[in-house]
């Protein structure tokens, strides 16, 4: 069976004659613990998928773009200098997106024929878009001898799905995409954007890191990501902070008391003490896989992201909370949601020699729940985007 990389340049040859210039691949991410963290200036840590996007490439001497995507009919042709914002939408406004984002930043980019193909969930909240904009950031960093840093790419691809997609996401899963590393996990911290490796290793250690796709919708269409996102920033204006990452765990009590009466203080009092006890989580599994703890003792800190998801932030559904009750009921060591949340997946960290009992647990659960029978898969942390 042939994967996205073996697709793309057989289906290069059939689209555009001849041969790429060459392939390269970008992973997904899974977040391993952080969750609506970074746009509040906070700690995240994702680690690299296995599943990503390939893309199979060569410049052409005239300044178009030529996108073709395995899974989608027909080729899409632009005009480098007609990408703007609100110009192109559907998928190929990823691809060309980076092309714009890149220009803007005052790069000359060559015209690109272009074929994508991926193997990651749709609808997952694996990052397939960050994937697909940093598969095709790095091939023409490449052909283009840009010789921009993983950073620069970072920023090109986020601002290409921000400013062309449209969609307000942080910088997280392009990053996570950019910098991963097998055997490790990817500390970032989202203010300074610096990024460091920390070993996370679970096989080594005789464990599975199984990732639970709840088959729930995962979608903010109802506009909840943009009100947790707007409630973050009247609660940091309120406090006086640049953002609720400035707030500590030790003044924690004080700034919720200071956040008014009713109905919208309780509300936003839950939203920051998510996002305060959130990011001493992070902070705590990141010191713990430093020293090289064996990984079990980080399966609390995941359990209790979960719970202030669940109870805090307001953004897990019963698929999701089902999903994680049957995984810790059947020996999880942790279990949380991954993700934006509304849908999406669960993490669980589990024995190697229990990953069929926790499957058998949470199809169960689903089936009692009539919920859709969900897909499992394990992450395995993995190298960064490349030329293949």
């Amino acid at each position: 069976m042939t994967g996205p990389a073996e697709r793309v340049e057989t289906e290069f040859a059939e689209t555009f004659g001849g041969k790429p210039e060459g392939r390269w691949w970008a992973p997904g991410r899974v977040n391993l613990i952080g969750e609506h963290t970074d746009y509040n200036d906070g700690f995240v840590l994702p680690l690299a998928l296995e599943q990503g996007v390939a893309a199979a490439a060569r410049p052409v001497d005239r300044p178009v773009l030529r996108v073709r995507s395995v899974q989608q009919e027909g080729t899409v042709e632009l005009a480098l200098a007609e990408i703007a914002p609100d110009t192109v939408s559907g998928w190929s406004a990823y691809v060309a997106g980076v092309a714009w984002a890149l220009r803007e930043a005052g790069h000359d980019v060559p015209g690109l024929e272009v074929v994508v193909d991926g193997d990651i969930p749709a609808g997952a909240g694996l990052s397939s878009s960050a994937a697909l904009e940093c598969a095709v950031a790095v091939a023409w960093n490449d052909l283009a001898g840009l010789d921009l840093s993983r950073d620069d790419l970072a920023a090109a691809a986020q601002r290409a799905e921000n400013d062309v997609v449209g969609a307000p996401t942080g910088g997280m899963d392009q990053m996570a995409s950019l910098h991963g590393r097998s055997g490790h996990a990817v500390f970032l911290d989202m203010r300074s954007l610096r990024a460091e490796q920390v070993p996370f290793d679970p096989p080594a250690a005789g464990l599975t890191l199984l990732v639970i796709d709840t088959r729930a919708p995962h979608a903010h269409v109802d506009g909840e990501y943009a009100e947790r996102r707007r409630s973050c920033t009247q609660a940091a204006e309120i406090l006086g902070v640049p953002a609720l990452r400035d707030v500590s765990l030790d003044g924690l009590d004080d700034a919720l008391a200071r956040l008014g009466d009713g109905a919208e203080g309780d509300l936003l009092r839950m939203r920051v003490r998510h996002v305060v006890t959130e990011n001493a989580r992070v902070l705590d599994v990141v010191g713990a896989l430093r020293s090289g703890d064996d990984p079990r003792v980080i399966g609390p800190a995941l359990t209790a992201s979960h719970a202030s998801m669940r109870d805090d932030f307001e953004i897990t559904v019963p698929e999701v909370d089902t999903a994680v009750a049957a995984a810790l009921e059947a020996g999880a060591h942790g279990a949380r949601m991954t993700g934006g949340g509304f849908g999406g997946c669960v993490l669980a960290l589990v024995e190697a020699d229990a990953v069929e009992a926790v499957l058998r647990a949470v199809e169960a659960a689903y089936e009692k729940a009539g919920f859709r029978a969900p897909s499992t898969f394990v992450a395995t942390a993995s190298d960064g985007a490349r030329k293949l």
